[in-house]
């Protein structure tokens, strides 16, 4: 949920970074759009890592010892 969350918020900060044309008073929509994805690609890498933390915890995905 949160690495979909995640690639909803790089999207929006591509838009408003790359494809928006309009002026806001007040705003630029360029420096919102570059945090935006920032922002995303950091809760994306924090995901990312919080799932593999979580799948070593359970002991999962490991290759089993050999005897």
């Amino acid at each position: 949920m949160a690495a979909a969350f995640s690639l909803f918020v790089i999207a929006l900060g591509a838009i408003a970074r790359f494809a928006i044309t309009d002026e806001v008073n007040g705003l630029d929509l360029e420096t919102l759009g570059t945090i935006l994805m920032v922002c995303g690609i950091a809760g994306l890498l924090l995901s990312i890592i919080k799932m593999v933390m979580d799948n070593d915890r359970q002991g999962g995905g490991g290759v089993p010892p050999q005897q």
